[in-house]
């Protein structure tokens, strides 16, 4: 779990307009296999939940900053981390098609560890 920890950690810290700029992308791929590889990538309940609550600890204290910059954007960048996150680490039971779209948003953003690595 250390792989996504370390991408949720980096991710969170992220300035505002760069944290729109991965939410978007996301958004955009659903009807080119997102939705699907969302669905794939989904984590135990008990790896999800110490995910999300890792994430919404990151988050919450910018708030403010982050709705300041875009409303709205606490919740997007928040689902947005989740998502790449949640596909981190469970990238080994997906495609390398569904990995990517849901990494990929934030390929050179932050560090997106490669499948194997």
């Amino acid at each position: 779990m250390l792989d996504q920890v370390n991408f949720a950690d980096e991710a969170a810290g992220h300035p505002p307009a760069e944290l729109e700029a991965a939410f978007d992308p996301l958004v955009d791929r659903r009807p080119e296999g997102g939705e699907e590889a969302s669905r794939a990538a989904v984590p135990s309940a008990s790896e999800n939940s110490a995910l999300d609550h890792r994430i919404r600890a990151a988050q919450l204290p910018r708030a403010d900053e982050l709705d300041a910059h875009l409303t709205g954007l606490h919740s997007d960048a928040r689902a947005a981390i989740s998502t790449t996150a949640r596909a981190i680490l469970k990238r080994d039971t997906l495609t390398a098609q569904q990995c990517a779209v849901l990494v990929e948003p934030f390929v050179g953003r932050a560090h997106v560890p490669a499948q194997g690595e």
